[in-house]
């Protein structure tokens, strides 16, 4: 799974996985922020590989959590869904806005491949695969932003609202659109006053 190959996401090891990510990901959801010892002890569960200052507004999903490395000073707003079957990597001071999603799952474009099969005792699985996806040091990604599999987000980008990035973005790019595209880069003369 983690090297980009087809598996089989009904194997019961990788399933357990999940399970025992998504119930992390209830139990944190159905926290408060005042409950800060109690929600620290779940995304220090859920996300083994996180730096200090991490933040999670909530509700969040992750699909598995291990696979998720997060550097210091994170932030994200509501609805944060992160589909982690290869890494997802997030440098340090990241904001993401509400309902960020980063899904590195894909299936095959063939329907011969990514329809459903039968096993001999019945039971039904399918075929995926994966891209790891990568978000460097001081970016911002806007509410609604979906980031794909195979994708990095250059250091100091910002990707504007709703954007649907499926390729790269350099670093210190201002990037919006479905599919996302730079359309300037980002300098000295964007500082606004204080």
């Amino acid at each position: 799974m983690l090297a980009g190959e087809l598996y089989d996401p009904t194997d019961p090891e990788l399933a357990g996985q999940r399970l025992a990510a998504h119930r992390l990901c209830q139990q944190f959801n159905q926290t408060f922020e005042e409950q800060e010892a109690e929600r620290q002890a779940l995304i220090d569960q859920l996300l083994p590989d996180h730096a200090a200052g991490v933040f999670f507004q909530g509700p969040i999903f992750f699909d598995y959590g291990h696979n998720s490395h997060i550097g210091a000073n994170f932030y994200s707003n509501v609805n944060l869904t992160v589909l982690d079957t290869c890494d997802v990597t997030i440098g340090d001071n990241v904001m993401l806005g509400p309902n960020v999603t980063l899904a590195t799952p894909l299936h095959p474009l063939r329907y011969q491949q990514r329809n459903l099969r039968t096993r001999a005792d019945g039971s039904q699985f399918d075929l995926e695969y994966g891209k790891p996806l990568t978000i460097e040091d001081n970016c911002w990604l806007a509410s609604n932003v979906t980031v794909t599999g195979g994708v990095t987000i250059g250091e100091g980008s910002v990707i504007g609202a709703g954007s649907i990035v499926t390729r790269d973005i350099p670093a210190h790019s201002l990037a919006v659109g479905n599919p996302c595209r730079v359309i300037r880069p980002i300098t000295p003369d964007d500082t606004l006053p204080e």
